[in-house]
């Protein structure tokens, strides 16, 4: 399938983590259990939807993403400003 994130252009197959109408706290939470999630199911690319708003969701998203050490990459997507594109390690053993 898809290498790096860059080669994404369709998000609409990925596993997506709807955030509209959290508070920080719960996003958290829910953005790492997420990533455990799809690590179990051998899903190397995930979508987390934080909206554009004023920025609260999208700034605690991006927070939490650089203190993963499961998290390779992530980026906002090209073609919507409201989510982020996240690569995450996989164990193939």
């Amino acid at each position: 399938m898809y290498k790096n994130i860059d080669e994404i252009i369709f998000i609409d197959n990925l596993p997506t983590l709807d955030l509209h109408g959290y508070d920080r706290e719960t996003a958290k939470v829910y953005i790492n259990d997420f990533i455990k999630e799809n690590q179990k199911l051998k899903n190397s690319f995930i979508v987390i939807v934080h909206g554009i708003g004023t920025g609260v969701i999208r700034n605690i998203t991006n927070q939490v993403l650089k203190n993963n050490k499961n998290v390779i990459e992530f980026k906002m997507s090209n073609f919507n400003e409201g989510c982020t594109l996240v690569h995450i390690k996989i164990d193939f053993e």
